[in-house]
């Protein structure tokens, strides 16, 4: 029987997902969550691409998870009368909230983002366009913010600021990103993303906009600003959310470059810890947007992520806008499934001294003691919302956990999971002294589980309640 994957792979879609056939190529070769860039792209064509996934998913017989991702606020500078300048080290430069925003030149600028001025002050070290340019803020002077060039070169159009440091107070939600989450939930988003968030409230005020659109997609914080990784405020964040996202980007201008390692180690290792999901993205596998081979360090980039025990790795350029998607995912995939043949993925010390406050939550560590500790060689988990599946799924382990659920939605959040499987299965016709043969029939019929075979199944004695776990079996299947 192959090995399956553990890791999920997230993929953008964009124009080079659209040629026809490309969708079915990159689910076949490993793709579990799309996800749609509201930075780009048109309402008609967010609702294409769903359609599009709702399609190929059907036919492939399985389902993918869509991921909605906010653009939240961009402090940019405005445009050039040339489209760009260059810099000169030791030049002096203005960004000025009140100037035209097509009037720049190689002496100022305007900026989008109004109350800039407000929020920097002498000495303050701002980056653009991704740190390649740096300024030193000298005075502000109302709404000009009078700077000296530290490290010039081009400078062009709509490029990013950002504070060293952080500390910038744009909201995470603008009014685009409220009008995106309403089209978000109308095309039933599984999850939806959230950029720049600074504390929880912003991750609750997420939720609380996508419970009155009527929707239930699950929240994920991107961790982008220097200030959301600190250890409370980190904690509270993930604790807001169904997932986080290590948004390595703008994250890494703001903390610099030497200390993103080991932040996205401690991201990955408190979400896992405090049960959640975890995405590692942004430039994972940048060379291929052309080349069709990953670099060596791309390569231990992607593994390092799996060893760290990331539950999903994510392609954006690679996939939306590059030369072959296909061929990234199927490199992506492979360096997977070579990082989780190491031992340490599958050896965990999670909880080991916990109290647990739910009995669903204890049966679904104990399967993983249990698990890991015989020959198992699947767990058939009956969910209705998924928690138990995740629960299992925090426990570092090479056997299987196949998550069996009635619920489309509970399916598609269930694609984010790092060793979870989701299958559709129907609680509802069955009495509780039917489900085992049921389900272990679902699993085998699937190919995943052979005659011979030991499994665990977990259920609930009130078939189709939610939070009822409270049994796990030990079967061999006939």
């Amino acid at each position: 029987m192959l090995q399956k994957r553990r890791t999920k792979i997230i993929a953008t879609l964009g124009p080079a997902t659209d040629k026809p056939g490309m969708l079915e190529k990159i689910f076949r070769a490993g793709v579990d969550v799309v996800r749609l860039n509201f930075s780009h792209g048109k309402t008609a064509d967010h609702e294409n691409r769903v359609k599009m996934v709702r399609e190929c998913s059907a036919k492939l017989g399985r389902e993918i998870g869509i991921m909605a991702d906010l653009q939240g606020p961009k402090i940019r500078v405005a445009r050039f009368k040339e489209n760009k300048i260059i810099l000169t080290p030791g030049a002096t430069f203005i960004l000025d909230a009140s100037m035209d925003s097509d009037a720049g030149t190689v002496e100022a600028v305007g900026i989008d983002y109004k109350e800039l001025p407000q929020d920097v002050q002498a000495n303050d070290t701002l980056l653009l366009d991704d740190g390649r340019v740096v300024f030193k803020v000298e005075y502000v002077d109302g709404s000009q913010i009078h700077c000296r060039v530290i490290v010039g070169g081009e400078l062009s159009n709509n490029k990013g600021i950002n504070r060293l440091g952080g500390g910038l107070s744009a909201k995470a939600l603008t009014d685009k990103d409220k009008a995106d989450l309403k089209t978000a939930v109308a095309l039933q988003a599984d999850y939806i993303a959230i950029s720049f968030p600074r504390t929880a409230a912003d991750m609750e005020e997420a939720k609380q906009l996508i419970k009155d659109a009527g929707g239930t997609a699950g929240v994920v914080a991107k961790i982008e600003r220097a200030e959301a990784v600190a250890s409370e405020t980190l904690d509270e964040i993930i604790k807001a959310s169904a997932a986080v996202m290590v948004a390595r980007g703008d994250l890494g201008v703001e903390i610099g470059d030497a200390a993103l390692p080991s932040i996205q180690k401690k991201i990955i290792h408190r979400c896992r810890s405090l049960d959640k999901a975890v995405i590692t993205a942004t430039q994972m596998m940048e060379t291929m947007i052309h080349n069709a081979i990953p670099t060596r360090a791309e390569v231990f980039d992607v593994a390092n992520a799996v060893l760290d025990g990331t539950d999903a790795v994510m392609l954006s350029a690679e996939t939306a806008s590059g030369d072959h998607p296909d061929v990234v995912v199927e490199a992506m995939a492979r360096i997977c499934l070579g990082a989780e043949r190491d031992r340490s993925t599958q050896i965990s010390k999670h909880r080991v001294e916990c109290q647990f406050e739910r009995a669903d939550e204890a049966v679904a560590m104990a399967t993983m003691y249990t698990a890991n500790h015989l020959d198992i060689a699947a767990i058939i988990a009956l969910t209705e919302t998924g928690s138990t599946p995740l629960w299992m799924s925090r426990i570092r382990s090479g056997i299987p956990i196949y998550g069996l659920s009635e619920h489309v939605p509970t399916q598609r959040k269930m694609t984010m999971y790092r060793g979870v499987y989701p299958l559709a299965f129907d609680v509802t016709r069955l009495e509780v002294t039917e489900i085992y043969n049921a389900a272990i029939d679902e699993v085998t019929k699937h190919g995943f589980i052979k005659r011979g075979d030991w499994v665990i199944v977990t259920h609930g004695d009130h078939l189709g309640k939610i939070g009822g776990t409270n049994t796990m079996k030990i079967l061999q299947v006939q």
